[in-house]
């Protein structure tokens, strides 16, 4: 059968079908319009994991359909159509994947809540399949992992369906000072998709965008400091950024075994909570995760209280109170949600603070990713064997790879020492010294959380000065900690959305996770991307 019979069969099959959802309104309703072929409206616009294993339980659907339309959908959004370029790769053996999910099923094989599920995941997550991992950069191409990381293998036996491979910032953003969120030398330039000629931010670009343009159910990114978090709130999803040491990292190309974690992104914080269910645990090859702990085998989903704020303490940053008129009204808003809640409310002043400890995340960051990466390379199967042969590579291929921005990042990194030198060392310190001032600050005020803009709006796409951070970004230091934040849409002016960033302790997310499913049901945030080409067009 053709992708196109299937999709118009698929739509007949499901019209008449009453369904009951969990988290979103009906998105059915489009089915009695005349025409169905309005970029937003899609057979399985804004379903969430749970409705799609109802379709299937009842067999209105199955994997081998959903994964289909997926498929479609990218096709017409993704490549044609406004072309947000957010998938890097298709998985050829999506469907075959989706037909064995589809057989255990019929013999009474449920693996878990993603058994039958398509999943994006970005491009700097080995998978031992046909797929490339190259972290966007064309230094790698070619480049097919012979193991799994440890989060495709929990994803795998929980049965989901791994649809493809995201675009993201070349080397998770990295490379240049002057970079480009969501472009790669593989990939090209990931699109907003609420404002095309804004950027998706990064550098989990293609796994944000793509959540919100509906090309998948749910997807898997990484961060450092702010690569879920950002696109979270620039595409208007849900992004968890865990505790490190809650998700293993082997398996993907590093930058900073201080801060890196994988992490979902998805339309509600209910999948975001399932999905960090399957994907968290121990693993020895992983030093951070090593420890079996409590939090390793927790369903976050059981933290999903709608009155889990009451008697919450939100503190809030107060130097992101009066910043940006729209952005200060959205904030507002979302306080006075929360208040309506029960969620006790302090402003405070810590950024300042945090930042006056005086930490030189770069020089940390740069120390570590010339170990982990040099590490990474030397035992993959790829012509680059290290970073010094990164960025020779890079020189000889310039007008491919260096078009827009330089590698100043790459080769400030080259000129670092090993881990044993003392101004690593020294660098590294501060950062007991965070850790040490974020806890006693919870402490003090007796926090439950603290909260504020995750950033400014989108910003437009601009390769030829780089991205515009607005002197938001309330998720750094979390980041920066290695603590937790859940990032989740906070409201949109002209069709840009922004997201609101909670922040916790260390192994907090169950918290963190009622915290924010709560906001999210009284204040609904999330809406639809309608690709604008700008805020201009009407």
């Amino acid at each position: 059968m053709k992708r196109r019979d299937f999709v118009t069969n698929f739509v007949v099959f499901l019209a008449g079908y009453n369904f009951i959802f969990s988290d979103v309104l009906n998105p059915y309703s489009f089915l009695n319009h005349k025409e169905n072929s309005n970029l937003t409206q899609f057979e399985i616009s804004e379903l969430t994991i749970n409705d799609l294993q109802e379709l299937m339980k009842t067999g209105k659907s199955n994997s081998e359909k959903i994964t289909e339309l997926y498929l479609n959908r990218i096709e017409d959004i993704d490549k044609n159509g406004p072309a947000i370029n957010s998938v890097i790769e298709i998985n050829p053996e999506a469907i075959s994947i989706a037909k064995k999910m589809d057989i255990e099923r019929k013999e009474g094989k449920i693996r878990s809540q993603l058994h039958g599920i398509p999943v994006l995941i970005k491009d700097n997550i080995d998978t031992a399949d046909q797929m490339m991992t190259t972290a966007g950069s064309l230094a790698l191409l070619n480049h097919k992992a012979s193991k799994d990381a440890f989060i495709v293998k929990k994803l795998r036996e929980a049965g989901a369906v791994i649809l493809g491979k995201t675009n993201l910032s070349e080397w998770a953003n990295f490379r240049s000072t002057r970079s480009v969120s969501g472009w790669s030398s593989r990939g090209g330039q990931t699109k907003n998709p609420y404002v095309l000629d804004r950027s998706p931010c990064g550098s989990s670009s293609g796994s944000g965008a793509a959540v919100a343009a509906n090309l998948c159910t749910i997807a898997v990114g990484t961060e450092t400091d702010g690569s879920i978090s950002c696109p979270a709130s620039m595409n208007s999803v849900v992004g968890i950024k865990p505790t490190v040491g809650l998700v293993s990292r082997s398996g993907i190309i590093p930058i900073s075994k201080t801060q890196d974690t994988a992490g979902p992104l998805t339309r509600t914080v209910r999948d975001a909570a399932i999905l960090l269910s399957i994907i968290a645990g121990s693993d020895p090859d992983d030093i951070a995760v090593i420890k079996n702990n409590k939090n390793h085998n927790l369903d976050y989903t059981q933290f999903l209280d709608l009155n889990s704020l009451m008697g919450k303490r939100i503190g809030v940053e107060k130097s992101f109170l009066n910043k940006h008129e729209a952005l200060d009204k959205l904030l507002k808003e979302a306080l006075e949600q929360m208040k309506s809640k029960g969620a006790i409310i302090v402003e405070l002043n810590f950024i300042d603070a945090f930042n006056k400890i005086g930490i030189d995340e770069n020089k940390v960051l740069q120390y570590e990713f010339k170990e982990g990466l040099n590490k990474y390379l030397s035992s993959a199967n790829v012509s680059v064997k290290s970073i010094q042969e990164l960025i020779e590579f890079d020189k000889i291929n310039a007008n491919k790879l260096m078009p827009y921005f330089q590698q100043e990042i790459l080769d400030s990194t080259q000129l670092r020492g090993n881990l044993n030198n003392p101004d690593y060392i020294n660098a590294i310190n501060k950062y007991a010294e965070a850790r040490s001032y974020y806890n006693k600050f919870f402490i003090e005020y007796k926090l439950n959380s603290l909260c504020g803009p995750a950033n400014g709006f989108p910003w437009c796409i601009d390769p030829v000065n780089g991205d515009f951070f607005t002197g938001y970004g309330m998720y750094g230091p979390a980041a920066i900690c290695g603590y937790p934040s859940i990032t989740i849409p906070m409201g949109n002016i002209n069709d840009l959305p922004v997201g609101i960033s909670f922040l916790g302790k260390a192994y907090s997310e169950a918290e963190l996770i009622s915290i924010a499913y709560a906001y999210e049901q009284v204040s609904g945030n999330r809406i639809l991307p309608k690709f604008k080409k700008t805020i201009l067009e009407k």
